[in-house]
């Protein structure tokens, strides 16, 4: 079931952007061409849109570049210019495929250029009085805050889908609760969500989402709430109706989805020597290459290679806690020792390399050196709202949570671009 509201953004929308790559036809000369800062207002010329204009649109494809994309347009040495004066916002040399991009073109002459370098921003260049400028601006988005609800009956991924939504839904929501529930043994059948969601929409299309503002998770007939609160500092994060984090020194698991091969035991047949050893650790099956994600805050203690473990990686946390990954298919990109890591920072992909049978990551964890079972550990919780804030804090969440209880049926919408 979606809910829409209408949630009040306003943004400029007249502006006639400017593709991306290259840059600009010099009519007079490549003197003519500056690079402006990143925080540059688009120029007011662009902000009419002229009748003789013409947008090309496109998507990148493979093999192409900057040079045959606007070769058309432009003789290679502007759009080498072009391209070095760029390299201060976006080197066009990464341009990548399946990005999109715009040509905008005023009586056969190119103007501008648009490129899209990810979901949040765009590279443009545009021109105004002789000169052109080369800027990056923030992707526009109709925005429109929803309330989404289903019923699981086999997985998160499974209901999200089954409510008319993207996957990437169900990711933010085990994301938020990843501290109280763990998405793989705790979830049952019958278990439920409520969330009230900001959708981007492009064209009228659902272009992904914003955040999460409040979500409402029962499982095994106990309901986890969650509101989004930024404090006076501008720090933001989730906390429940008493104004608690959610957030813990912890993680609940280090991979979001994928089942329990085996547990922390003192006796444990093993699958390749089969004698009896001690597991003290916990094993997690999922495909290779599925993201592992670090538990909590630390420095990477040891990474490299071993016959038994593989592919590792042992990391320090604060109080003496530490955090062992094991039989990773790689690392993730940057990953050495001696590194700082954030809770849920991706270390490495499921593999199985070193002394296993299947692809799956063994996860363990010490405290001063002694063994912990990691299903059992229960992590203190950070620091809840400020006593100066809750007042507000919650005000704010009787008003989301109305949101969330009486949405029964689709209510008009007026979304505002962002």
């Amino acid at each position: 079931m979606r809910i829409r509201w209408s949630l009040k953004m306003t943004c400029p929308k007249k502006i006639i952007f400017i593709l991306f790559f290259a840059s600009i036809i010099f009519n007079f000369g490549l003197n003519n061409v500056f690079a402006s800062n990143s925080d540059k207002k688009i120029p007011k010329a662009f902000s009419t849109i002229h009748p003789d204009i013409q947008v090309v649109k496109g998507v990148v494809k493979r093999g192409d570049t900057a040079s045959s994309l606007l070769n058309k347009y432009l003789p290679l040495k502007t759009i080498y210019e072009i391209s070095r004066l760029s390299s201060d916002n976006f080197s066009l040399t990464h341009i990548r495929k399946g990005q999109p991009y715009k040509i905008i073109l005023q009586e056969n002459n190119l103007v501008g250029v648009e490129y899209e370098i990810n979901k949040e921003v765009r590279l443009v260049v545009q021109k105004e009085n002789g000169r052109f400028s080369i800027i990056q601006a923030p992707i526009e988005y109709d925005l429109s805050l929803e309330v989404v609800s289903s019923t699981i009956t086999s997985s998160l991924f499974e209901a999200v889908r089954k409510s008319g939504e993207q996957s990437k839904l169900a990711w933010k929501l085990s994301d938020i609760f990843a501290w109280d529930i763990d998405f793989i043994r705790d979830i049952q059948s019958g278990d439920q969500f409520k969330v009230l969601v900001e959708k981007r929409y492009r064209d009228g299309k659902l272009s992904g989402y914003g955040n999460i503002q409040a979500a409402f998770f029962t499982n095994n007939n106990t309901c986890f709430k969650a509101f989004l609160h930024k404090s006076s500092k501008g720090v933001s994060g989730y906390y429940d109706e008493n104004g608690r984090s959610l957030q813990k020194a912890f993680l609940k698991a280090p991979l979001a989805f994928s089942r329990i091969t085996s547990k922390f035991t003192k006796k444990r047949l093993h699958p390749i020597f089969k004698v009896y050893r001690s597991h003290p650790g916990v094993d997690y099956a999922a495909p290779k290459g599925t993201p592992i994600k670090t538990v909590g805050d630390g420095i990477i203690a040891e990474i490299g290679y071993n016959k038994g473990m593989g592919n590792y990686i042992n990391i320090h946390h604060s109080n003496g806690y530490t955090t062992g990954y094991n039989h990773m298919s790689k690392f993730a990109k940057g990953m050495k020792k001696k590194k700082s890591v954030l809770q849920g920072d991706v270390i490495g992909y499921v593999g199985m390399t070193g002394y296993a049978t299947g692809p799956h990551l063994d996860f363990r964890m010490k405290k001063n050196g002694k063994l912990l079972d990691p299903l059992k550990h229960k992590s203190p919780s950070a620091k809840p709202v400020r006593p100066v804030e809750m007042e507000q804090f919650l005000a704010r969440t009787i008003e989301l949570s109305v949101r969330i209880l009486t949405a029964q049926k689709p209510v008009s919408s007026d979304k505002k671009s962002t």
